[in-house]
């Protein structure tokens, strides 16, 4: 267990912007703890409905906490963060938002799964007909201020991280982003418990959780976009029963990815008796999206991998 130098609770921002007042000043080494609410910034809770996923206010999403101004990082250097120990809230949850996701075509009405989970995340979180989904913790939204002068959107990803939304930033992982103003300015947000890569119907399991890191500078490293290392194997909480896979083939990889979910969607529908739009949020919270193929021109291949351990398989 790590024991913070610093804890940053109450204090969110809704876009990225380099005149933002810092929260906290940390010396290089310091040791601190984001409190990191979920995606809807509150608006979605354990008593939530559909209305309320219909309702949410966009303007309001994606909060993350800080900033936090690193005691001598200058534009040229690096930010070396850490991911020390996740605190989860023990719940969280999963929406199909219209207009929103990898099959948005597809799926024009509303979904949500309220989960309550073992909040150490030592067991998997129950879903639906038995299924059951391994939990990896971690911070989707972590990132710098970016140099563009004005508030920038926090929901994409940039140069500087940010919305990232990628499962393997979890507990002993190293992320390094490269710094574009005095301070760097982190913050961190957006906190799942678990995601599969691709994040396919936009959300995983969003759920509120503290998140302790350790930040380090490194100076006048040349670094053009983040990068990060793991301490070890990135799949074994769902390797043990292997993996359904469905494939995309074509000349574009986002078309192939589409096709690939679209069929994972209509074979988990089947074979597992979930709805389409269950089978699509669970596939966001575990399943992932691979380039298998992209070198055979003019078509590409993109696999779409479901752990058959969830199913019981």
């Amino acid at each position: 267990m790590a024991t913070p130098d610093y804890t940053i609770h109450g204090v969110q921002h809704f876009g990225w912007n380099n005149a933002l007042e810092p929260v906290h000043r940390a010396a290089p080494g310091a040791v601190i703890e984001f409190e990191a609410v979920d995606a809807s910034g509150g608006q979605l809770s354990r008593q939530s409905g559909l209305d309320d996923v219909v309702n949410l206010d966009f303007a309001k999403v994606n909060p993350v906490t800080g900033p936090v101004y690193i005691e001598g990082a200058e534009p040229g250097d690096v930010v070396k963060i850490t991911m020390l120990e996740f605190k989860p809230s023990g719940w969280g949850w999963t929406a199909v938002i219209p207009g929103f996701g990898l099959l948005a075509d597809r799926f024009a009405d509303p979904a949500l799964h309220i989960w309550e989970y073992d909040a150490s995340c030592g067991e998997p979180a129950a879903y639906l007909k038995g299924i059951k989904v391994p939990l990896k913790p971690f911070p989707g939204t972590v990132g710098l201020a970016p140099a563009e002068a004005g508030e920038q959107s926090v929901v994409n990803p940039r140069r500087v991280g940010g919305n990232m939304d990628t499962r393997d930033l979890a507990e002993g992982s190293v992320l390094y982003l490269p710094v574009e103003v005095p301070g760097g300015l982190l913050s961190i947000g957006d906190a799942h418990a678990a995601q599969g890569d691709g994040e396919v119907c936009g959300t995983a399991i969003e759920s509120p959780m503290r998140v302790v890191v350790r930040l380090d500078l490194i100076k006048g490293m040349s670094l053009n976009f983040p990068r990060f290392t793991t301490p070890g194997p990135v799949t074994r909480h769902l390797d043990d029963a292997g993996y359904e896979v469905t494939m995309g083939v074509g000349p574009d990889l986002m078309n192939a990815a589409r096709c690939a979910v679209g069929d994972m969607v209509d074979f988990l529908a089947a074979q597992a008796g979930l709805s389409p739009a269950e089978a699509y949020m669970l596939s966001s919270v575990c399943g992932d999206l691979r380039i298998s193929e992209i070198v055979d021109a003019p078509n590409w291949i993109v696999s779409f991998y479901l752990p058959r351990k969830v199913l019981g398989g």
